[in-house]
């Protein structure tokens, strides 16, 4: 059967129109005259036999029903302009595997590592973008993702890599700071907090049997590398795992408080959808990685 499939310079000549809101600004961008950006968009209107425009004496506004076409097309030419740039990097050899994730894993403990990958797997190019919540594959390019949670994620097989076990770290510099402290004494000192573990340093307190009126108060920050950031400035203790602050640690930029953890029930996962676990390029770099996570804990 057929596919009811608008041309691309239609798509296109939509897209930059709904972006910029300007069927003048559209041309300019794609090297059109703003003749030629109007008739694409009115075939592209009688072809779907709905309005994405509406004129006004001061120009174009997008219909409710064009809103939402242009926010669905942006997200497939974006994925078209990928896959196509995939094809010219590879010459028709080798194998691409598309990775998710989160951001301070992907750049304190992936990235450092990867040209171990790349040296063992040369045929195999790894990309990946940061992604910090669950999604479904299907409406993704993502082969798979490294996530940190319980693994529970429909649909999918896990691939357990190691516990997130975070542990105090702030800056020497902190005044009443030291090694070696109880976690009584770490109670007294300004505490930073990660907005998406709320109850991390509640949980520890828990843990370590301490009452904590003062568990939740505190600076907050989204991801591990700012809180490494702001305790490495003196703003105060952070709670985070230890594989992820090798070079401050190794450096004296930070130092480890007390090096007691908690069951946070988290871990890091490689997540794949079931019927992409079998694709040679990712079996090899699930082995690779799993690896690497097991030479780390020891």
């Amino acid at each position: 059967m057929r596919r009811k499939i608008p041309s691309t310079s239609a798509l296109m000549a939509f897209e930059a129109a709904a972006r910029h809101q300007s069927f003048t600004r559209a041309a300019q961008e794609l090297s059109l005259t703003q003749s030629a950006i109007c008739r694409q968009i009115i075939a592209l209107e009688e072809s779907l036999g709905v309005a994405l425009f509406r004129r006004t004496r001061r120009g174009v506004l997008l219909t409710e029903a064009g809103a939402g076409y242009s926010r669905r097309i942006a997200a497939r030419l974006d994925a078209i302009a990928h896959d196509t740039l995939a094809v010219m990097a590879q010459q028709g050899a080798g194998s691409t595997l598309e990775l998710a994730v989160v951001p301070t894993f992907a750049t304190r403990w992936l990235l450092p590592r990867l040209g171990d990958f790349q040296y063992r797997h040369p045929g195999v190019t790894v990309n990946m973008r940061t992604q910090t919540r669950p999604f479904l594959f299907g409406q993704t390019e993502f082969d798979a993702a490294i996530y940190c949670g319980d693994g529970g994620w429909p649909g999918t097989q896990a691939r357990f890599l190691m516990p997130e076990q975070p542990v105090p770290v702030c800056s020497p510099a902190l005044p009443g700071a030291r090694a070696g402290m109880t976690p009584e004494a770490i109670a007294g000192l300004p505490l930073l907090q990660q907005s998406t573990r709320p109850h991390a340093w509640r949980q520890w307190f828990e843990a370590m049997e301490v009452p904590q009126a003062h568990g939740m108060q505190g600076m907050r920050l989204e991801l591990f590398s700012m809180l490494a950031q702001a305790a490495g400035q003196g703003l105060g203790v952070a709670l985070i795992p230890p594989f992820m602050l090798a070079r401050e640690l190794a450096a004296g930029e930070l130092m480890v408080l007390c090096d007691r953890s908690y069951e946070s029930g988290r871990a890091y996962y490689l997540i794949a959808p079931e019927e992409r676990a079998g694709q040679p390029a990712l079996a090899v770099f699930s082995d690779w990685l799993a690896q690497q996570a097991q030479q780390g804990a020891g």
